[in-house]
């Protein structure tokens, strides 16, 4: 292993790698095309939904801190030390996450006209809640029934209904008669 090589782990998730590209603009337009990063970068098998090809000219007032932090989420904290670094880059740039390797392990073998600049980490998800406390949170607290009272209640009901639509029927029959 050399050292522009950079190993990505098993797992890895959450991190964000900005690569400058000093290529031609024709050769940087070209990454765009499904498996041309991987050759770029020596690897097999990327997915490409998880790298950004970026010409910084477009980005106009945003700029490339910008995109980092309104565009993948990044910290503004972790991005201010390289704010400097950043502005001065020019042309296009790789932005490449995590699951671009679909939790596999690699060895990132860069061409000569990539660059890495930075690694940045996703911010985790905060999973953690206050409990609910209202009536409506609380679980179904009616008094439970034995199986043999819910079906002698139905019965009750049941046979209820049976005499009104018999008294309904038998006033009907009366009727038409009489």
């Amino acid at each position: 292993m050399s050292d522009d090589e950079l190993v990505v782990p098993a797992q890895e998730h959450g991190r964000v790698r900005v690569f400058a590209l000093d290529m031609r603009p024709e050769q940087a337009e070209f990454l765009r095309e499904p498996g041309a990063v991987d050759q770029v970068l020596g690897l097999a098998g990327l997915d490409p939904a998880q790298s950004d090809v970026i010409r910084i000219a477009d980005l106009e007032d945003l700029g490339l801190a910008g995109y980092l932090t309104e565009g993948c989420g990044l910290p503004e904290e972790q991005i201010a030390p390289d704010r400097d670094r950043l502005a001065a880059l020019e042309g296009y740039v790789l932005v490449l996450r995590s699951r671009a390797f679909g939790g596999q392990a690699a060895v990132i073998a860069p061409d000569p006209e990539v660059r890495l600049i930075a690694t940045y980490d996703e911010p985790d998800s905060d999973w953690s809640a206050q409990p609910l406390r209202s009536e409506s949170a609380l679980p179904y607290s009616a008094p439970s029934q034995s199986p043999r009272a819910a079906r002698a209640r139905a019965r009750r009901i049941g046979g209820g209904l049976f005499a009104v639509v018999m008294m309904l029927i038998l006033l009907l029959v009366w009727a038409v008669v009489f």
